[in-house]
Formats: C-alpha cells, sequence, structure tokens
C-alpha cells in the first residue's frame, strides 16, 4: 500500500546542505582524479579508501556490523544500486562530459526517485511532488542551461541519467530493505560490499596494478572522495533517509548545483550571474512545492476566521 509522501524533517534541511556541498565536491575530486587514472579504477579507490575509514571509526562511535551472511544481501545490493552502478557511470560520462554537465544531470535523481517509490508502492506519486520535482530541474537548466552542447555529448548524458536512475532504485532500496539501521552501519557496509565487485570489475577493464604512479594532486582527490564525499556524505545520507524518506534525501541533487556556484563565488572569486540567482531562487521554490508545509500553513492561515 502507498503511503502519503513523508515532509522533510526540519533538522535535517542543513544536513541536506551540508550533503549537498560534499557530494557537489565529488565531482570536483573526479575531474581531477581521471587526468591520471581511468574511471573505474578511481571507483574502485573511492570505495576502498571510504569503506577503510569507516571500518577505523566504526568501533569507537559504538557501531557494528552485520553477524550472519544472510544479513550482508540488503547491504549488497545496496552497494550495487547506490556505489558500484552510479559511481562507475558517473566517471565513465566525465571522460567525455564536463563535471558541471555532469552535476546537472545528477539533478534529475528525485525525478527518478519519485517514479520509483511510486512504482514500488512505497510512496504514493503526488501532483505537487512532480511538480516540484520538474520545477528544480528547470532551475538547474537555468543555472548551467546556457553553456551545455547536448549534441556532441549524448553518451555522456545518456550514462549520467543510467547513473541518476540507479540512485533512485537506491534510495527506494534503501527505505525499503534498511529501515531503522544505523547510518554508521548502513554506509560501512554497503562499502565493504561494493569494494570486492568493483575490484573485480576494474580489475578486469582496467587492470590498475599496470598503471603508471599518479602524482600528489591525483592522490589529494582521491583522498577527498574517499574521506569526504564518500564516508562522511553517506552518515549524512542514511542518516536523512531514516528520517525523512527516500525522495527527500534525493532532493540533495538540486541543490549540488547552487552550493558548486556557492563556494565559487565565495571561495575563487567567480563573479555571480543573473541566471544563477534566478535558477537558485527557482531551485528554492522547488524544494518548498515539494515538501508541501508551507501550503498546509497556508491553508490554515485561511480557514482562520
Amino acid at each position: 500500500m502507498a503511503h502519503e509522501p513523508i515532509p522533510m524533517h526540519r533538522n535535517d534541511w542543513l544536513l541536506l546542505v551540508l550533503l549537498s556541498i560534499l557530494w557537489g565536491g565529488s565531482f570536483f575530486f573526479n575531474g581531477v582524479a581521471l587526468r591520471e587514472l581511468p574511471p573505474l579504477t578511481v571507483a574502485l579507490c573511492r570505495v576502498t579508501l571510504g569503506a577503510l575509514c569507516l571500518l577505523i571509526v566504526l568501533k569507537p562511535l559504538g557501531g557494528s556490523l552485520p553477524k550472519r551472511p544472510s544479513d550482508w544481501l540488503p547491504f549488497a545490493i545496496m552497494g550495487l544500486v547506490n556505489n558500484v552502478i552510479p559511481f562507475s557511470l558517473f566517471l565513465t560520462a566525465q571522460t567525455t562530459i564536463s563535471s558541471g554537465l555532469a552535476s546537472v544531470i545528477n539533478a534529475t535523481t528525485p525525478l527518478f526517485a519519485v517514479l520509483v517509490m511510486a512504482a514500488g508502492g512505497e510512496e504514493r506519486l503526488t501532483g505537487r511532488r512532480i511538480a516540484g520535482v520538474l520545477i528544480g530541474i528547470g532551475g538547474v537548466a537555468l543555472l548551467r542551461g546556457p553553456g551545455l552542447d547536448a549534441e556532441s555529448q549524448t553518451l555522456g548524458i545518456v550514462l549520467c541519467l543510467a547513473a541518476a536512475l540507479s540512485y533512485g532504485f537506491a534510495g527506494y532500496w534503501g527505505r525499503r530493505a534498511l529501515p531503522g539501521v544505523p547510518p554508521l552501519t548502513s554506509a560501512t557496509a554497503q562499502l565493504i560490499c561494493s569494494t570486492p565487485v568493483m575490484a573485480i570489475i576494474a580489475g578486469v577493464a582496467e587492470r590498475p596494478w599496470t598503471l603508471p604512479m599518479p602524482g600528489p594532486a591525483t592522490w589529494l582527490a582521491i583522498a577527498g572522495l574517499a574521506t569526504l564525499s564518500t564516508a562522511l556524505a553517506y552518515i549524512l545520507f542514511f542518516r536523512i533517509l531514516n528520517r525523512s524518506g527516500a525522495v527527500n534525501v534525493v532532493l540533495v541533487t538540486l541543490l549540488i548545483p547552487v552550493t558548486t556556484i556557492l563556494l565559487g563565488v565565495s571561495v575563487l572569486n567567480e563573479p555571480l550571474s543573473v541566471n544563477e540567482i534566478a535558477g537558485a531562487l527557482v531551485i528554492a521554490a522547488s524544494l518548498l512545492v515539494i515538501d508541501g508545509r508551507v501550503f498546509t500553513w497556508l491553508r490554515r492561515r485561511v480557514a482562520r476566521p
């Protein structure tokens, strides 16, 4: 039976912004690492080092791993749809398209999540939510649209769309199969399951042991991917998922282009265009539409005598 969509928990909005910064950085880190390493090898490094980072802090922070072999199956599926498939596809796409374009296409994830959750009977498909997601995608297009050249980048765009669809399934699976699991356990277990799969894929396709040793910039990018954009980011992801639901947590993909622009303005002193301001306002409006509480508040105000 499909349930009514879950509104975003008020404490999760700040976590969502922080997550957008961590995942927005992943597209930059990917771009740096891909200068010297092939895509599947970068994905392997990301999940392996991310898993090691979380294993180091798991026990000190009071976390634990599944005890029985059968208990690992949900995490293995989560690792496949949340790590192996999307990481491999996005990294491969970024060998033909820019990091900025990849982050823009990533913003279609909430639309896929809405459709997957409805098809799976987890959340009711509402016109308000679909409208909100489409408004948000329009805002992202307004942010970056003038610089896109879709005709010459078709393959990269298709790969990114497939990765976004995989993330949509990940939100559904996490909500359905991992309810109540501590975020640290979910993040660690899925990365552990992802590591041997990525090792086989990268080993067969790219033979990473034969590659020349990369330079310091690549290692720093890999370290950023593993610690910030993977280990820490997935703890936040599962915390928001448990409390606010699958569709709400993937709203982060609408915020990623906004936080990327704001970081460029504040850290790199990049200029802020009218398109970027308008796009950010449209995205903010889309989040309000999807969340829905503003409409409830307005109805109560109107209904008061």
